[in-house]
């Protein structure tokens, strides 16, 4: 059990979200406000005890905390988090967003907004220094996401598995494509390979176009396999979805694999996720190989770092 099951109806629930500047903490607020929770954000820690002060809520708080906050220092933080751990009418849990460094430098480089911590210098060292200050509150992390790699939706996803009021009240599905080449993409549930199936790359008036365009649609279901390997998929997984909602799952990612991740695997998750949405399913798209060519590599910053970073969408 988790402790918000074991806990009483009268425990105030209190989710302390923060994290490195350009790590996701803004959407994941916005995310635990969609899921049922108060959330409240950039509160001062000395304010924190007085918005607690009274009797339970009806629904959880979230509460965004970091470096902007006026009076804020992983000392002051620790403090609170140890304070409310005591005190028996509070049920505290710490979410701490995490991100590589490459990954930060390259999301400040793109927003251009400047590092709360950096007034000279490049920003590489206002993020080496903030996550340094910040090391003590990563080690009492509840739950660590790491959202290097995520999308808003997969960071959605993952939030809703640790923090839904409600779990196991719907199942959302997300459809990906990737590149073998590239990798497996982490936590896909259900993954099938398209490399077998006729590849458009090799059509000269196809191989600019993906796999959202109908003329690759077509020719890719013009392969003689293509119907029935589409027919055997799609009824396997309307089979399994829902005996993973009856087993208490709030999202599953399904993959679709080809070498490049642009013609047969953008087809075939365009065209399954079209066909579970008709039949009733919450679906989303997220195309990985597609996301990376679309976003334009990021200029380095005062010479700090050079050449593009091999990283995914922002958050």
């Amino acid at each position: 059990m988790t402790k918000n099951e074991t806990s009483g109806d009268q425990t105030q629930r209190v989710v302390l979200v923060t994290g490195p500047s350009g790590a996701g903490r803004s959407t994941a607020i916005n995310v635990l406000e969609d899921l049922g929770y108060e959330a409240i954000d950039n509160l001062p820690l000395s304010l924190v005890p007085r918005l607690l002060d009274g009797p339970a809520r009806g629904v959880p708080l979230a509460l965004g905390l970091d470096i902007r906050n006026r009076d804020f220092s992983a000392t002051n933080l620790i403090e609170l988090i140890d304070r409310l751990t005591r005190l028996p009418d509070y049920e505290p849990e710490v979410l701490y967003l995490d991100c590589s460094t490459e990954q930060l430098l390259r999301r400040f480089n793109e927003t251009r907004r400047r590092h709360p911590l950096r007034s000279e210098g490049a920003p590489l060292d206002a993020i080496l220094t903030e996550g340094d200050m910040l090391s003590a509150v990563r080690a009492r992390a509840d739950v660590l996401v790491d959202t290097s790699e995520l999308s808003p939706h997969d960071l959605k996803a993952e939030l809703a598995r640790w923090f839904d009021v409600e779990p196991g009240r719907r199942l959302t599905v997300s459809v990906q494509s990737f590149s073998y080449k590239r990798g497996v993409p982490r936590g896909v549930d259900m993954m099938f390979d398209c490399r077998f199936l006729s590849n458009p790359h090799w059509e000269p008036k196809l191989r600019p176009l993906d796999g959202r365009d109908r003329a690759v649609q077509d020719y890719v279901a013009s392969d003689t396999r293509f119907a029935e390997f589409f027919d055997k998929v799609r009824d396997l997984v309307l089979f399994a979805l829902p005996a993973h909602l009856e087993e208490g799952k709030a999202h599953l990612v399904i993959g679709f694999g080809c070498t490049g991740g642009q013609h047969r695997s953008v087809t075939l998750a365009e065209i399954m996720a079209d066909a579970l949405a008709k039949a009733g399913w919450q679906v989303s798209i997220r195309h990985r190989e597609l996301e990376r060519r679309e976003k334009a590599p990021a200029p380095a910053d005062d010479g700090s770092m050079s050449g593009p970073l091999a990283v995914s969408a922002s958050i």
